[in-house]
């Protein structure tokens, strides 16, 4: 063992990660006080864009969201076992449709106003802030265009690789 524990100081990305886990916290006790038990922020998404759409596949799903296919896999996975959702064979033995069941369907109109008060909070916060988070993530999007996270980790992981 070389060096000391980089784990051991917390990171700058450690206080933006507990924020959004708090948040998405805060968001599932609504939930829960609304008596809506099994029901997590991130299913919000799905849940609403296929009432809307109907039955899609995984893949149409994901790239609908803006989602890899395997976060979306897992998500509907998750959403299957709450009774949430359920798939039906597709238009080839590879591919499942995603249907909402009955009390997936209940639940988005909640859903959906909860998506809306969710984004009207986000936004009076935004206005709350000196540097605007959202302005921020327009800037950090535009410095990852120009070079990935990859890249620059990378470089790192090559300046301090041994016998450098």
């Amino acid at each position: 063992m070389t060096g000391s524990d980089p784990t051991a100081t917390p990171g700058r990305w450690q206080l933006v990660h507990a924020l959004l886990a708090e948040m998405d916290a805060q968001i599932e006790s609504l939930y829960v006080e609304r008596g809506i038990e099994g029901v997590r922020p991130r299913y919000a998404y799905p849940l609403i864009r296929l009432a809307h759409t109907g039955p899609l596949t995984i893949r149409e799903l994901a790239d609908s969201l803006g989602r890899t296919h395997s976060a979306i896999s897992q998500t509907v996975a998750a959403m299957r076992r709450e009774g949430l959702v359920e798939s039906e064979p597709g238009a080839d033995a590879r591919t499942r449709r995603i249907h909402l069941t009955d009390r997936g369907r209940a639940l988005v109109p909640f859903l959906a106003a909860e998506w809306r008060a969710t984004e009207a909070a986000v936004a009076e916060l935004d206005d709350e802030l000196p540097h605007p988070l959202s302005a921020v993530a327009a800037e950090l999007e535009a410095a990852l265009r120009r070079r990935s996270l990859r890249d620059r980790i990378l470089a790192h992981l090559d300046a301090t690789a041994p016998g450098s």
